[in-house]
C-alpha cells in the first residue's frame, strides 16, 4: 500500500522536477498560461512520461488525481 503524502512537493518529485516550494511557484508563474480547452496532460511544457503520469492519475482516478487537479487549477488561474 503507497502511504506516501501526496502533495505539490510529492508530485512534482514524482514528475522528476526540481520540487521545493520556491521552484513548484517558480514553475507555476512561467507556466501559468495553460489554455482552457487545453488538457493538462497535453501541455507542451511536459515529456512523454510525465504527461502520461498526469493522464492516467486522472483517467483511473488514483491518490495522485486530487493533487494533479489542484495543479490544473492553479496553472489556469
Amino acid at each position: 500500500m503507497d502511504t506516501s503524502t501526496h502533495n505539490l512537493t510529492a508530485l512534482f518529485a514524482q514528475l522528476g522536477l526540481p520540487n521545493s516550494e520556491e521552484e513548484i511557484e517558480r514553475f507555476i508563474d512561467s507556466h501559468r498560461d495553460l489554455g482552457r480547452s487545453e488538457s493538462l496532460d497535453e501541455a507542451s511544457f511536459w515529456n512523454a512520461a510525465q504527461s502520461a503520469f498526469l493522464r492516467e492519475a486522472i483517467q483511473e482516478d488514483s491518490d495522485w488525481a486530487e493533487i494533479v487537479d489542484q495543479l490544473d487549477a492553479r496553472l489556469r488561474s
